[in-house]
């Protein structure tokens, strides 16, 4: 369906400055009735809090409802029944599905299943495109523009589905990128060859206090344990960047620090009541971005 949001690539770049006006209407005005008489489907076959508990408060201050789950041990996934027909059972009883699943592609696939407008919340190390909405009104907040900034990211840039988002949104607006990683962990050849396809520069680094005092944007991930199939591989890499706050003296004053969540090690507490850390800042603005992809999947009218 052409509604559906299953990666960020199904955004134009107009589309995407829209949602980003469609949100800042909503941070005015988040209690509406725009889903009065509307049922979502909150489908979460891996664990999950922000996402989840902020898909379901932006549905909640919609006035829609809300059925599903948090856990499919509890649901006939648990019994053997197919994704296809957890998707088509469910499609019989909502207007929109909104999905996290641990496989790269599921999403994809329940949106080619279902006759509702689907909604991926994360799949596997793929995708994350909600989270990349709300790090782009989070940017736009704390910045005032899109355009021309330096973006470092941090930590896993391999298996780090919202990095992977990021970047491709942010191709649009002619940014630098700076990716901070070990050697195991780097960001894949095929997301430098789309950079390299649009001209866009990047720098690669091994090491992290040295090279953030350019950045606009630090965008620090956690190293994540759960796409390891070799524990060893994870203990060697786990804390091989943790950002403290004696690291921020001489960074630019428009620096604001970014993070999915949750984090691990990999941002010092001291960092918390520096003026640059907006993480939990962020973290809220996913509330008013997801309300707004709710609204322009549903075609709603304001």
């Amino acid at each position: 369906m052409n509604n559906c949001l299953i990666s960020i690539t199904d955004y134009s770049k107009e589309e995407i400055l829209e949602v980003l006006k469609t949100a800042a209407r909503f941070e005015e005005c988040p209690n509406n009735h725009l889903l009065e008489g509307k049922v979502v489907a909150s489908l979460f076959f891996e664990p999950s809090t922000r996402t989840r508990l902020s898909f379901e408060t932006a549905i909640s201050r919609m006035g829609g409802r809300i059925v599903g789950f948090a856990d499919s041990s509890s649901t006939s996934t648990s019994k053997g029944e197919s994704l296809k027909d957890t998707i088509k059972m469910v499609d019989n009883y909502c207007d929109l599905i909104v999905m996290r699943h641990p496989l790269e592609g599921a999403a994809r696939f329940a949106s080619e299943v279902a006759s509702v407008p689907v909604i991926n919340a994360g799949d596997g190390a793929n995708q994350h495109p909600t989270q990349t909405m709300l790090d782009l009104y989070s940017i736009y907040k704390t910045q005032g523009r899109l355009d021309n900034l330096e973006i470092f990211m941090v930590g896993d840039l391999k298996y780090g589905r919202t990095v992977h988002s990021l970047l491709q949104a942010m191709s649009h607006f002619n940014p630098v990128f700076h990716f901070i990683s070990p050697g195991e962990l780097e960001m894949p050849a095929t997301y430098k060859l789309f950079l390299d396809s649009l001209h866009i520069p990047y720098h690669e680094h091994r090491e992290l206090d040295d090279v953030i005092n350019s950045a606009d944007i630090l965008y620090m991930t956690r190293v994540q344990r759960e796409r390891f199939a070799d524990l060893l591989e994870y203990e060697k890499v786990k804390n091989v960047y943790v950002l403290h706050n004696s690291m921020l003296a001489g960074t630019k004053d428009n620096l604001r620090i970014l993070h999915p969540l949750p984090r691990v090690n990999e941002i010092n507490e001291d960092v918390d009541e520096n003026k640059k850390a907006y993480y939990f800042d962020q973290a809220r603005n996913g509330v008013y971005t997801r309300q707004a992809i709710i609204f322009k999947a549903l075609n709603l009218t304001w």
